[in-house]
């Protein structure tokens, strides 16, 4: 089986020590979620496999190609909607996947006449248009309405099906994390550096409830 694997994992950001010794393994077979609140390390973790932060130990298994998308959107400011998908992707099928995201009348816009939940959905298709035998996603459908969220992680789960992909994502929405993943690992940086608190390596109709019950404190990992 695939994996990329996290083995003494270290990362430090000045003085400040964010993963120290950290060690895991994630399948490129399935969906897997990495859960916690906001300044847990999550973001880190991703970072560290698209090649963005300065680590020590050891980060392997990663595919070349991978599909991104981070919590800054990232688009190019001087190109519309359609430029922007196009420079990455080409524009084969382009038209038919700004009506699935909900962005035709906006594809010949430029990012700043976009509002926020438009620029996210623009990022969100570039990645979903990227074939790539891993997908990571930075808190993806964060400032979507419920009815958008709800048709992107359809869409999403199925062409990681589709392309018999991996989706590798972080969230701090049990909802979400149960929706699309079938492992979540909860992380907590209450002490100042991420450690993994649970890790569910089976998603079933009980795992939102529990979670619930875990990051409330009602529950013990």
């Amino acid at each position: 089986m695939e994996m990329i694997t996290f083995k003494n994992f270290t990362v430090k950001y000045g003085d400040k020590t964010v993963f120290d010794g950290f060690n895991l393994d994630v399948s490129l077979s399935e969906n897997t979620a990495v859960l916690g609140e906001s300044g847990s390390g999550k973001t880190t973790l991703l970072n560290a496999i698209a090649g963005l932060v300065p680590f020590s130990g050891e980060v392997s298994g990663v595919p070349q190609r991978i599909s991104a998308a981070f919590q800054e959107n990232r688009l190019v400011p001087c190109l519309t909607v359609k430029e922007n998908l196009a420079l990455a992707t080409g524009e084969e099928g382009i038209d038919y996947d700004l009506e699935s995201f909900a962005l035709s009348d906006k594809a010949q816009s430029y990012p700043s006449r976009l509002s926020g939940g438009e620029k996210r959905r623009v990022a969100l298709l570039r990645a979903y248009r990227f074939n790539a035998p891993l997908y990571i996603l930075d808190e993806p459908f964060n400032s979507l309405d419920l009815k958008l969220k709800i048709r992107l992680e359809e869409l999403f789960k199925k062409r990681v099906k589709d392309n018999s992909a991996a989706l590798l994502f972080v969230t701090h929405d049990i909802k979400e994390a149960v929706s699309l993943a079938d492992r979540i690992i909860v992380v907590s940086g209450d002490c100042g550096v991420c450690k993994i608190v649970a890790d569910v390596k089976s998603v079933n109709e009980k795992t939102e409830e529990y979670l619930f019950g875990l990051l409330s404190g009602k529950i013990k990992a």
